[in-house]
């Protein structure tokens, strides 16, 4: 059935079409069809080169309505920090003990902040966060000493961004549940943010594709708007 559904919802989509920031949100709610709140979720295509570290792009950033689901916060750090980062609203304060938790296989969380005091610590878990995204990094903001103000950010809707092997940015931008004003809103910050992560060495076209979809849906071309 679902998959009769799919097809039937491509239909709904031209796939030669690349369509304006507010035809694209409109479509994205009219060809969702799971009985959960989809997540619509945008992937941007970079002209960038990827074996060149100065052309890898990471970052956050601030969506103004927030991705419309609980974000799962751990804190790795240790003195006044912990009850700060408590305070903030937390979801799990740990130090040693949280680091011996994660390597042994718990994983039951979206973000990762640290203090720098810890990141010596930290650095043990490169193997199993690295692959996952959840590393912390200066770049991305989650090793910072600012603890609570940086899990309140998280909490509301901050966003990690990067470039995966092949060059793309891929990342949430709310629900589908959201009204096509917010999701428009979000989707336009985060492609400025992009936009103005520009490395300064590329020559050339930066951003080269955008496609939004929901979790269960197909994907939709959006026109590189003037940014």
């Amino acid at each position: 059935m679902s998959g009769k559904k799919y097809r039937d919802k491509s239909k709904l989509i031209d796939k030669v079409k690349a369509y304006s920031i507010n035809e694209a949100v409109k479509l994205v709610k009219q060809i969702a069809y799971a009985k959960f709140d989809e997540t619509v979720s945008v992937s941007v295509n970079l002209g960038i080169d990827t074996k060149k570290t100065d052309q890898l792009i990471r970052g956050t950033v601030s969506l103004p309505h927030g991705l419309g689901k609980k974000v799962n916060v751990a804190v790795i750090t240790k003195g006044e920090k912990t009850k700060e980062a408590e305070e903030a609203g937390a979801d799990v304060v740990g130090s040693d003990e949280l680091i011996q938790k994660i390597q042994s296989g718990w994983l039951e969380f979206d973000v990762l902040i640290t203090s720098p005091d810890m990141m010596g610590q930290v650095g043990k878990l490169g193997k199993i966060l690295g692959g996952k995204g959840l590393m912390p990094s200066p770049k991305s903001g989650t090793v910072t000493q600012d603890i609570g103000k940086t899990v309140k950010e998280f909490k509301k809707g901050k966003v990690e961004y990067r470039t995966d092997k092949f060059g793309n940015v891929q990342a949430p931008i709310g629900k589908i549940s959201f009204d096509e004003e917010k999701l428009r809103d979000n989707l336009k910050i985060l492609l400025e943010t992009i936009q103005k992560a520009r490395p300064a060495a590329l020559k050339g076209i930066f951003i080269k594709n955008i496609v939004i979809a929901p979790t269960m849906g197909p994907g939709i071309k959006v026109e590189i708007p003037s940014l």
